[in-house]
């Protein structure tokens, strides 16, 4: 029979695979179109309304594609709406965040090194900082500070700036990219869900009642979805920090973050430039290289490893008091911490994988569901067996955890 480890495995690893299939579907439509909308010529003698067309070739077919800058005449009848991706990406990366972050708070979302607060109130920050951030972003959008896009969009990284600086003061290393992450992600969607699918529903009501719709709502559109087109790759990033200490884990971690968010620039004015065939910019490649090597050297900044006794949650503190947690911690110690610690003794490695440090008893019990999951029931770790974990021994990481759970 399975039990909530494994079935909670699983459903993380659904939720996030779905979350990756409409992430990609998401992205690849908005860099599409804003290819598209960036190529398209001027049609001298085209049909009235229409602002531009372009030829293109895929699959063996020829497409012929025109743009109105307003709308047609006429409301043609199999109109296609992009907006599943957008909502789909959102809602599974939120439920992601519930399951691995908020149900897991005491491992992933709160570090009592940074600040000692209950998972709850963490939580509570989390979903108002979220909410906060769209709340600001769009008052800003719609006052007249924001009729300067380009003041706009420096004011808006600004704000991501503090914002990540802001999380690191609050959350754990790792919670702390992937909140910015989703506090960016939250304004993307916020933009397709708020402001550029209502307009759209407006333009297509006046067009089925016969009015001449109102350009306003397409010149929104278009700010939204080029705030959109920017902030893709630094969400990206943040998301794929995760799996990365280097990242997440340094002193630094908050300048890391904002170096990306200019990263992320610099590779969609190269894209966006060479696809409106107004040359091709390759001196961003070279800032963007250069950026990302200052972003490896302060990732270099001391690495966010020591942990008080004092530290150890109630959750960890079952797993610390459970039977058979001396036998585990000798299985971990000789199988484990040559790897997994914070001086790491296994060639070609600088810093423990994944930032999960298991060289003391308190993050041992810190990291009881990681290690019964890979060490215990399945045997991912350690890798190929290279230390020669023995089969008695996982089996005495799976009584230890079930003892703990049981308890």
């Amino acid at each position: 029979m399975f039990d909530s480890i494994f079935l909670m495995e699983w459903l993380e690893f659904a939720v996030r695979w779905l979350h990756v299939i409409t992430a990609m579907a998401w992205i690849g439509s908005s860099f599409y179109f804003i290819a598209l909308d960036l190529g398209l010529r001027p049609v001298p003698d085209g049909e009235p309304g229409v602002s531009g067309e372009e030829w293109q070739v895929h699959g063996g077919g020829f497409y012929h594609i025109q743009k109105y800058m307003v709308a047609p005449a006429r409301m043609p009848e199999d109109l296609i709406w992009f907006k599943w991706e957008s909502y789909t990406t959102w809602l599974s990366g939120f439920a992601m965040l519930i399951l691995v972050y908020y149900l897991g708070g005491e491992l992933y979302l709160v570090d009592p090194n940074v600040l000692d607060i209950p998972v709850w109130q963490a939580v509570l920050i989390s979903l108002g900082s979220l909410g906060f951030g769209w709340l600001a972003y769009d008052l800003i959008c719609k006052s007249r500070f924001g009729d300067n896009n380009t003041r706009l969009m420096v004011f808006l990284f600004i704000v991501l700036v503090v914002m990540a600086w802001g999380y690191t003061q609050v959350f754990s290393g790792r919670a702390a990219l992937l909140h910015l992450g989703a506090f960016t992600a939250t304004i993307m969607t916020g933009n397709v869900f708020i402001v550029i699918m209502p307009n759209q529903r407006i333009v297509v009501a006046d067009l089925k009642a016969g009015k001449t719709p109102d350009a306003k709502y397409g010149k929104i559109a278009k700010q939204r979805s080029t705030h959109n087109n920017y902030l893709t790759l630094p969400v990206i990033f943040l998301m794929l920090s995760t799996h990365y200490p280097l990242a997440f884990a340094s002193e630094m971690n908050w300048l890391v973050a904002a170096l990306v968010f200019l990263m992320g620039v610099s590779i969609r004015h190269y894209f966006n430039t060479k696809h409106a065939r107004k040359g091709t910019p390759n001196w961003t490649w070279v800032i963007t290289a250069g950026l990302f090597i200052l972003v490896m050297w302060l990732s270099t900044a001391s690495i966010f490893h020591d942990r008080d006794a004092a530290s150890l949650g109630p959750e960890a503190q079952k797993f610390a008091a459970a039977e058979g947690f001396d036998d585990v911690q000798d299985i971990i110690m000789g199988r484990c911490s040559m790897c997994h610690g914070q001086d790491v003794y296994w060639d070609g490695l600088n810093h423990a994988p994944k930032g999960i440090v298991l060289d003391n008893p308190n993050d041992i019990a810190r990291q009881a569901r990681l290690i019964y999951l890979q060490a215990g029931l399945t045997n991912a770790m350690p890798p190929a067996n290279l230390t020669f974990i023995e089969p008695e021994e996982r089996a005495t990481i799976i009584a230890w955890y079930r003892a703990a759970t049981r308890s």
